[in-house]
């Protein structure tokens, strides 16, 4: 007897698939308990952070006082993406982000790879992050209270130190409000983000009235070419409006509110980061910024001649921002990996739920892992693989946005990018030439932690994979074999005969 041939490595999961799964195992899937006030507020928690707070010292010495129009150009930048992360979310409203939508338009073997990236990327990020947490508070600490951290417990091994309890203590807390629950984290997050936008709305209103004129002449010593330097930096403190799209099973209304979220987050951080660099520049030289590590603060001190409590309450609003990034990358990069397991390329015990229906297990893992990268490795180098894992998230989106076009014309679309398929085009050229301006060795060591996915691929995920083992309840090709005993699987994650929900509960097979 004939076997039927098993799906290719660029075998496609079809986009009504995707959605199907999450309609069918709605009872025990993810919660859906997020609105469009808090996946906003999540898009802002994840953009704002330290990017704001020390982008601008590190940029200004490229463009001088033409750093408002690096900002504006890195927002641009970042819309044409935004325009297909909201497109793709709106028609394939799952968790997985970048993964899901590569799986549904460039095949199995293209959404492990930009899976793989994503959990380096999102990982990464939060130690990152979690790191310039400790610094901060050490700063509040001593300032307030006089209280100084030993270095021995507040750095890791390189950077004076032996263990950064700080960041360990940040990552750990984090992951436990997540375990706890989803509406829980999200009202977290969104008070977290009002606060952050309170005290950089306090900037403005109170260096605004001290701006002098002159600080702003020349206002490109070194040309366009310096600010366009400026904004391919500047880019990188617009990463994170995408870990929107990794809730899309819990959100209430996806088709309405992710494309609201998505574009809505990016077009309030953009006027916020320009607001607050029209007022720094004003406030004080650019030379007397360049290479600032608390550039916000400096120039309150420099222009507005206000006392030391204006740079702590700077000081708390980064530690309140870093915070609010750490929660919602940790959040997107759980998300991932959830749906990375539930199609099978990776253990499905690690998508099982808890009683809160939260991905508990996968959380706590990742979690552990990300606090013994901040408590011991310097990220200084190794940071910069964020850079180029969004910008290859970035460009699979857009590239997906055509694709899907094409393949699936008649598909529901809540949100539709204009002008398909000259502004994905123009979105995959941005994120080309701006992953050209990374140094070789940040190439390298994105060429070693692909390596290492695609042997976990081919020595586990392609064997495992529940499509290429035809577990869908759709064909490959999106034929639906008329339910006449065509394949349909338990949603028991971990793969037990006879179907166990995630939280052990015994219940019926779709069969």
């Amino acid at each position: 007897m004939a076997t039927a041939a098993r799906p290719g490595l660029f075998a496609r999961k079809p986009h009504d698939v995707l959605v199907r799964e999450t309609r069918e195992d709605s009872e025990h899937g993810l919660k859906r308990a997020v609105g469009v006030l808090d996946l906003t507020a999540l898009g802002i928690g994840a953009v704002i952070g330290t990017g704001i707070f020390v982008i601008i010292g590190e940029a200004i010495g490229d463009s001088g006082p033409s750093i408002v129009i690096s900002f504006a150009l890195a927002g641009v930048t970042c819309l044409f993406s935004a325009f297909s992360y909201a497109e793709l979310a709106s028609s394939i409203p799952v968790s997985g982000s970048a993964y899901t939508y590569g799986y549904a338009t460039l095949g199995e073997l293209v959404a492990w790879i930009i899976g793989w990236d994503l959990i380096l990327e999102y990982g990464v990020s939060v130690a990152a992050v979690a790191v310039g947490w400790g610094g901060y508070l050490q700063s509040l600490l001593e300032s307030l209270f006089g209280i100084q951290i030993p270095s021995s417990i507040a750095n890791p091994p390189g950077d004076g130190g032996t263990v950064n309890v700080p960041a360990v203590f940040l990552v750990l807390a984090v992951a436990a409000l997540l375990i706890y629950g989803v509406r829980e984290s999200a009202r977290t997050n969104t008070f977290m983000v009002v606060l952050k936008i309170a005290i950089l709305v306090f900037f403005i209103v109170v260096g605004v009235g001290s701006i002098d004129g002159d600080n702003f002449s020349p206002w490109a010593p070194n040309g366009f070419n310096g600010t366009e330097n400026a904004a391919a930096l500047i880019f990188f403190a617009y990463i994170g409006f995408d870990a929107i799209s990794t809730s899309g099973e819990e959100a209430e209304n996806p088709r309405r509110d992710l494309p609201i979220a998505i574009i809505g987050a990016l077009l309030i951080c953009t006027l916020i980061y320009i607001l607050v660099a029209i007022v720094a520049v004003g406030l004080a030289p650019a030379d007397k910024l360049a290479g600032s590590d608390a550039p916000l603060a400096d120039a309150l001190k420099i222009g507005a001649n206000v006392g030391s409590w204006a740079s702590d309450l700077l000081s708390l609003g980064a530690l309140i921002a870093i915070t609010s990034v750490t929660l919602t990358v940790l959040y997107g990069q759980t998300r991932i990996m959830f749906a990375m397991s539930r199609d099978g390329l990776v253990p499905r015990w690690v998508s099982m739920l808890s009683l809160r229906r939260t991905p508990a297990r996968i959380t706590a893992v990742f979690g552990v892992l990300i606090a013994i990268l901040a408590a011991f490795v310097p990220l200084t180098e190794i940071a910069k693989l964020v850079n180029i894992g969004t910008l290859f998230a970035f460009l699979i989106v857009n590239i997906g946005v055509i694709v899907l076009r094409r393949t699936a014309p008649d598909m529901e679309r809540s949100f539709r990018v204009p002008f398909v398929p000259v502004f994905p085009l123009i979105g995959s050229a941005l994120c080309i030439y701006l992953m050209t301006k990374l140094e070789a060795v940040t190439w390298l060591r994105f060429g070693a932690w692909l390596i290492i996915g695609l042997a976990i691929y081919f020595l586990y995920g392609r064997t495992h994979s529940r499509l290429r083992r035809g577990e869908d309840p759709i064909g490959v090709d999106g034929e639906d074999p008329d339910d006449d005993g065509g394949p349909r699987f338990s949603r028991d994650p971990s793969g037990a005969a006879g179907g166990g929900d995630p939280v052990g509960r015994p219940r019926e097979t779709d069969g």
